[in-house]
């Protein structure tokens, strides 16, 4: 009696493997379109290159630091910090985490913060500390950090907008015993 319940159930299977197999074949004849010779229309995209190079257009594109710090934020800067805070700490003393604390970041040596252990893309950069964090290189670095500091282990893909790396290094700024002083806004802007 059992046998005849499993004979059952495998032609109940087999029966149901065999009708999904005619209807796939079925409705692969009805529903067959040949694949086109030619595509309808080829979209042709070519890209002119910019004069000066992209790094020349960018800079030529941008409203110099100097010029936006005048009118930044500090508050928008702090909200957008927050951001920041998954893995950089902000407060006087406050702890590595996966990035260096921030505290005192402008004007700081690059890569010199004790205790880190910095990619050896961010040393090259820092040419053994004599480099440091300008409002200019913040402001580079904020927009994409992967393109200003080749080999960087900072996994943030950057801030597009002109006007929030702005506010943001304005709240950088307020993260120190002694602020730097702002940039000359009528100074011609840094080259890199």
């Amino acid at each position: 009696m059992n046998s005849s319940y499993v004979n059952m159930g495998v032609g109940a299977l087999l029966a149901t493997l065999f009708v999904l197999k005619s209807v796939s074949l079925a409705s692969g004849f009805i529903f067959h379109s040949e694949t086109p010779e030619k595509p309808g229309f080829a979209i042709v995209a070519t890209e002119e290159p910019a004069a000066g190079g992209d790094k020349g257009a960018a800079a030529k594109a941008e409203t110099p630091i100097a010029q936006l710090l005048q009118k930044a934020d500090v508050k928008a800067g702090e909200a957008i910090f927050k951001k920041c805070q998954a893995c950089h700490s902000g407060e006087k003393g406050g702890p590595n985490k996966v990035g260096p604390d921030l505290w005192g970041i402008v004007d700081r040596p690059v890569a010199q913060h004790e205790g880190f252990a910095y990619s050896s893309g961010m040393k090259d950069f820092s040419k053994g500390g004599s480099e440091k964090w300008t409002y200019d290189h913040l402001y580079h670095f904020l927009a994409a950090p992967k393109k200003f500091v080749a080999g960087t282990a900072m996994g943030f893909a950057g801030l597009p907008k002109e006007e929030d790396r702005a506010n943001v290094i304005a709240y950088l700024r307020t993260l120190a015993d002694t602020q730097v002083p702002l940039p000359d806004p009528n100074a011609p802007a840094a080259t890199n």
